[in-house]
């Protein structure tokens, strides 16, 4: 069993992205994000970025709002900076107090500074197989995972657990393209699946984002599958001294020894959402160039 490093792909990523930027010459990419309210996981991964934005040599903004914010007044500064040339990309830090709707709040991002990749024009790229499109960043980082650890997903079948709009769908949409990297038989599955583990057996390649700690247990998989575990649960546990351990959707102990590459929880897929963003946040700024 080989343990596939997202912290090591992920800072190889960024370091390449580091050089890339260094070059540039004149203005640099700017990435602006907007949080609302002070929720701890969102200041945590708000800060992670600006700081990693940072390091690269991009410029990092963040716009805040408190939970009370109007859809009005936060639509009103989405607008403010899609019209401002000196942003390339803009990134609103879910979740969103529930009196704002999440799918309009992307929407109203202009889809040429969406490096969420979540904006209805980005996700129909997909399809398309348009490379001028964005890529949502955890799907993203998933096929980058995959290339980077010479896992071929030609011809072989990749079963994805769960169908969010956030991982599932769009990472089967890339699975299947007609391209190099791709060209999978791509099987969905979710809550209302019938007999899931004849099918999550099957996989070549599982992809587990269904949001249920160690749910994929040792009889939902077949020796030598490749397995990428997008989950991230914090589960009760007193013997921490934060009263929980984090752990993936996949029970770790159960699956590894049957799989042939499988990503930890954490240091897996979770570092490479952040170097996508980053990534893709490049791209829009060569875009606005163009």
């Amino acid at each position: 069993m080989e343990l596939i490093n997202g912290n090591e792909i992920a800072a190889t990523i960024v370091a390449e992205l580091k050089e890339e930027v260094s070059l540039l010459q004149g203005k640099k990419p700017c990435i602006t994000f907007i949080r609302v309210g002070d929720d701890p996981a969102s200041v945590s991964y708000v800060n992670k970025k600006n700081k990693i934005a940072a390091e690269i040599g991009m410029t990092p903004k963040l716009e805040q709002f408190p939970l009370d914010v109007s859809k009005e007044e936060l639509f009103a500064k989405i607008d403010e900076l899609n019209a401002d040339p000196s942003v390339h990309g803009i990134l609103i830090q879910a979740p969103l107090p529930s009196h704002i709707d999440a799918v309009e709040t992307f929407r109203r991002v202009d889809p040429g500074k969406d490096v969420d990749g979540f904006h209805t024009v980005n996700i129909g790229k997909i399809c398309q197989e348009d490379e001028t499109g964005f890529v949502a960043c955890t799907p993203a980082g998933i096929m980058e995972l995959l290339s980077r650890s010479n896992v071929s997903l030609d011809g072989k079948h990749v079963v994805v657990l769960g169908r969010s709009l956030i991982v599932g769908k769009p990472v089967a949409l890339l699975a299947m393209q007609r391209q190099s990297w791709a060209n999978a038989t791509v099987t969905v599955c979710h809550s209302r699946t019938t007999d899931l583990p004849s099918i999550t057996r099957q996989a070549d390649v599982l992809i587990a984002a269904i949001g249920k700690p160690e749910f994929v247990t040792k009889d939902m998989v077949k020796p030598g599958v490749v397995v990428i575990d997008v989950g991230i649960n914090r589960v009760a546990d007193s013997s921490r001294k934060s009263g929980y351990r984090l752990t993936g959707d996949v029970n770790f102990a159960e699956v590894s020894p049957l799989a042939s590459k499988i990503t930890p929880v954490p240091g897996g897929v979770g570092p490479m959402t952040v170097a996508m963003l980053m990534k893709n946040t490049l791209k829009a700024f060569k875009l606005a160039q163009a």
